[in-house]
This record gives C-alpha cells, sequence and structure tokens, in this order.
C-alpha cells in the first residue's frame, strides 16, 4: 500500500524515485535493544534431514545459475544491480503447490553478497510492497541505509510471482491500475461498475489460467522455495506496506523459519482485502491540509495562492472543472474519475520534491480547468500515462489479481453505492476512491481461505503517525496484537515507507541496530521528524 509515484494507490515505498502501494501513483517505499528474536520453533530442517518423500525437493534442491542482471542497454535497474555487485537468477517454482509436479513458473532474485563472512547474520529477503511491486532492483538501495551492517548480510530482491521479471501476468489492461473515483451521482457511479467489469473481463479471458495461483499464500511459499534453493535454514525479511502483510503471512505460515523481520508501513490483517484503501480519508485530508501549508509557503514558486485555503481552493475548483468537463491536459482527459486518483498519488511522501511534484500538477490542472493548453509537468505525465495507457498493465493486473485472490469482495455494486451515498458529500476527493467500487466484485471466489495470522510475532514494526497509505493506527493495531512486538513511531511526518525512504536518523539506526544484533528494543521508540 510507493516523493509519491504513479503506482501509489496501494503500497510500495523506495527512495528518491517513484514507488508503489496498490497502484503506482509516483509510489515510494522509505535500537538500545534487549531480548532475541525467537519465534519459539524450532527452525527448518537442512536439506539432507528433509524426508525422501518432500513433494518440493526439486525446488528446494535446485541449484541457481547466477548471472548478469543487466538486460540491455536501456536496462536502468539493471546497470544500478551490476555497478553494485549483484547477480540474479530465476527460481522455478510450481504453479500450482497442490500439483508440484505440474507446470512451473519462474520468480526472479537479485542479491548482493555479503563480505562479513566472519560474522555472517544470513539472506535479508526484500519485498517493497504493491502488491505487484518490482522489488527486485532494491538491494543497492536498501544496502546503503543499512550502512555498516550490510556486510554480514547477503540483501536479496525478489520480484514476486506474475510480477516484474517473474513470469508474468498481463490482462491486457488500457490502464495500470484498477484505482479510480466514482464520481458524483449514479450516472457516474454505473460507469465504474462497468469498467471494473471490463478489467475483471480481460484478466478471465487474457489470463484465467493463472488467476486461482496469484496470492500472497503463494507468493509466501515461493519466499519458503527461494530460502531453501538460496541454501538457508532461516530468513531474515524486510518488507514494506503490502509486504508488512506478505511477511506476516509467511511467518505465520513457515513459524521457524525468520529470523529478524522488519515490517515498515504496517498493514493490519483485518484492514486487508480489495479495499484496503478504506479507513485512510482522514489521513489523506491531513497530508493534503500539510501539503497545502508547504505549497502556500512557496506561492512563488507555483502560483496556488499564499494560504492553506488559498491552494485547497485551486485543488477543489480543478476538481469541480472536471466533474464538469473533462480537463485537456496534453494528449490526456481528465476526468471526475481520473482527477481525485492523481491528488491520492501525490501523497504519500512528505519531503520537498514530492510535494513540488504536486504542485506543479494541481498547478497544470488548475490551467486546463481555465481553458489553457497544458504540457504536463514530468509527474503528472507519469501519473497519467500510467493511469490512462495500458504501458503498465502487467502492474496492475497482478495487483488486482493477487487483491481479488487474497479475500472475497461483495458482488453487489449496492454495496458500494451505499458506501458512497453514507460517505456524502463532504468529501470529494478520497472517499470517493478509498470506498468505489473495483473488478473484485466481478472475481470468482478465493481458492483458500484467508490466512488468520499468528500473534506471536517477535518483529519489529516502523510506522510514521501521518502515513495515508497504510495508517498509524493500523501500526498500533497490528503491536497490540504481537506483544512481543516493537513500535518504532516517526511522529510528525505523512510518510509512506520510513527507513531508508524518509531520512530519519533515529528510525535508521534503530532498525540498524536490531538487524546488527537481533534483539529488539527494550520499549517502543518514538522519533521526532526532522
Amino acid at each position: 500500500m510507493t516523493s509519491t509515484t504513479s503506482r501509489d494507490n496501494g503500497c510500495r515505498p523506495r527512495p528518491g524515485r517513484p514507488r508503489r502501494f496498490t497502484g503506482r501513483a509516483a509510489a515510494a517505499v522509505v535500537l538500545s535493544l534487549a531480548g532475541a528474536l525467537a519465534l519459539g520453533t524450532a527452525p527448518a530442517p537442512p536439506a539432507a534431514a528433509r524426508p525422501a518423500t518432500d513433494p518440493l525437493a526439486r525446488y528446494h534442491d535446485q541449484r541457481l545459475h547466477w548471472k548478469s542482471c543487466l538486460l540491455g542497454p536501456d536496462d536502468t535497474t539493471g546497470k544500478e544491480l551490476e555497478q553494485a555487485g549483484a547477480q540474479c537468477a530465476d527460481v522455478t517454482v510450481p504453479l500450482d503447490y497442490a500439483r508440484p509436479d505440474g507446470r512451473t513458473i519462474s520468480v526472479a532474485i537479485s542479491r548482493i553478497r555479503g563480505t562479513d563472512t566472519t560474522h555472517r547474520a544470513g539472506a535479508l529477503l526484500l519485498n517493497s510492497g504493491g502488491p505487484g511491486g518490482q522489488t527486485i532492483g532494491d538491494p543497492p538501495w536498501v544496502r546503503s541505509a543499512m550502512k555498516d551492517v550490510a556486510a554480514r548480510y547477503d540483501v536479496v530482491g525478489v520480484d514476486p510471482r506474475f510480477v516484474g521479471r517473474s513470469t508474468p501476468l498481463d490482462c491486457h489492461w488500457p490502464t495500470g491500475s484498477m484505482i479510480r473515483g466514482a464520481g458524483t451521482g449514479r450516472a457516474a457511479f454505473g460507469r465504474m461498475v462497468a469498467f471494473s467489469a471490463d478489467l475483471a473481463r480481460r484478466c478471465r479471458t487474457h489470463a484465467g489460467d493463472l488467476l486461482p495461483y496469484a496470492t500472497t499464500r503463494d507468493t509466501a511459499r515461493d519466499m519458503d522455495v527461494v530460502r531453501a534453493a538460496l541454501g538457508e535454514r532461516r530468513i531474515s525479511y524486510l518488507g514494506y506496506s503490502y509486504g508488512s502483510y506478505l511477511g506476516q503471512v509467511y511467518a505465520t505460515m513457515f513459524p521457524g523459519r525468520t529470523d529478524r523481520v522488519v515490517l515498515d508501513g504496517v498493514v493490519a490483517p483485518a484492514g486487508y482485502g480489495p479495499r484496503l484503501l478504506r479507513g485512510t480519508e482522514e489521513a489523506n485530508r491531513h497530508a493534503l491540509r500539510d501539503w497545502a501549508d508547504w505549497t502556500a509557503a512557496h506561492a512563488v514558486a507555483y502560483g496556488l495562492g499564499g494560504t492553506r485555503s488559498a491552494v485547497l481552493a485551486a485543488v477543489e475548483a480543478a476538481r469541480s472543472a472536471a466533474a464538469r468537463t473533462p480537463l485537456r491536459v496534453g494528449g490526456y482527459r481528465v476526468d471526475e474519475h481520473v482527477l481525485p486518483v492523481i491528488v491520492f498519488n501525490g501523497l504519500s511522501q512528505d519531503n520537498p520534491k514530492a510535494y513540488g511534484d504536486f504542485a506543479e500538477a494541481v498547478r497544470d490542472l488548475r490551467r486546463a480547468a481555465g481553458g489553457r493548453t497544458v504540457s504536463p509537468s514530468p509527474w503528472l505525465a507519469s501519473t497519467l500515462k500510467f493511469v490512462l495507457t495500458g504501458d503498465e498493465s502487467v502492474y496492475g493486473s497482478a495487483q488486482t489479481s493477487i487483491l481479488c485472490g487474497d479475500v472475497p469482495a461483495s458482488h453487489d455494486p449496492e454495496t458500494y453505492w451505499r458506501d458512497l451515498r453514507r460517505a456524502g458529500t463532504r468529501d470529494r476527493l478520497f472517499a470517493p476512491v478509498t470506498k468505489d467500487i473495483n473488478p473484485c466484485a466481478f472475481w470468482g471466489p478465493p481458492r483458500e481461505r484467508t490466512t488468520t495470522i499468528r500473534d506471536d510475532l517477535p518483529a519489529l514494526l516502523v510506522n510514521a503517525t501521518g502515513d495515508p497509505r497504510t495508517t498509524y493506527r493500523s501500526a498500533r493495531t497490528v503491536h497490540h496484537d504481537w506483544p512481543s512486538s516493537r513500535l518504532v513511531t516517526l511522529r510528525g511526518a505523512d510518510q509512506h515507507g520510513v527507513y531508508g525512504v524518509f531520512g530519519s536518523p533515529c528510525v535508521d539506526s534503530t532498525v540498524n541496530a536490531y538487524l546488527a544484533t537481533g534483539r529488539l528494543p527494550s520499549a517502543d521508540v518514538s522519533c521526532p521528524a526532522p
């Protein structure tokens, strides 16, 4: 649930570039310790001790063929990995774990090996959220955030099944995200019902053979195959946003196979599912007000007004104009279903670069509302390309398939319409996004029951108080349910994804101390925003 990017409707943070959280909206990802991290269950037996009848033996014992991560001269991710000394491999996993001798797919991984073999802590697996976010390119910046402790770990990025360089799932959508605003009135909602039904139909048509296996539980099973193929008895784990939920599922399904677990931007299991954005409205309104204060202080640069109220009025003017007639922004049409998504996507990173990108976008939208010819700024152009073309269909296809495959959704459009009517007209920006219908209303039932998450995971939890994607309330809920966990709070920041992303020495040093020692802080830690 990842400055924000064009894919941040859900969960994905990453420093200094676009990030993704349930969409790629310009999304981003991101101590005195006591008590060893022990999960209370015996560690997984080594390969030699496994029963000869192990149905997954061919996967657990596979030999990985490490190779260059560079796919070609235009492969920026590959170049960054190559410069950092990473290598890549493809891990073979079964499509259906109930039929391990059947069809197989591949999961792409990258690895930067630790250099301090004397004090080796093992492998640290990463997931930066989404669902659907690519993680294979993340080891370089994560190692930078880890500072000296990085030398003790093999840092491993994993593109989950059907994501990035792994076997793809593509519904051939005309968009990169299922997320839209419901608009105003029953006719506008009817358009969203038809839009969502069409996206679901495309998935059945183009990827129906893969949909039953696009789940978090199967992704967790893949993680355990990766663990075994790397020759590790246990793995440490760093998961952002949706990746925090994946970590909870993995630790529940495979007790004893995790060592040090850091969950940043914490998803509460009870709130996870096709409508996981519900409940974030107030946090987004707060983030919008804080952005408006910053933009008002930079009125000369952006021309949106010198007060919070003036800047918010500029946003409302663009919204109301788009509700009357779609705005022309470059070659795109921005209507009442798209404009709220742009605003939502502009709010997940609390830093001047992200704030400035969003301010430029609002300036462009206001100019378009005034009838002027507009060439969109780079962030807005990227967001519109993501939302209004099929350029990143694979991202939205995988994300939606996982959400719909994990948790059942109501198939009655009236359920969503009633939610929207109860929200009323007080919030015309966020409630129409968080409460709208989506393709899961037209999906088949999940193949497996939702995972009941364990209540004894001694993890280190990290969250900002103003996180507009995975709210602070969500993190406190998980912390309450896990008495053995510790919560690191970044106070006073509207930030999604903190460790290694926001630039808090307090947060980063707390996480690194835990990764170095395996001991959780003796108490929760509170960090002020710089």
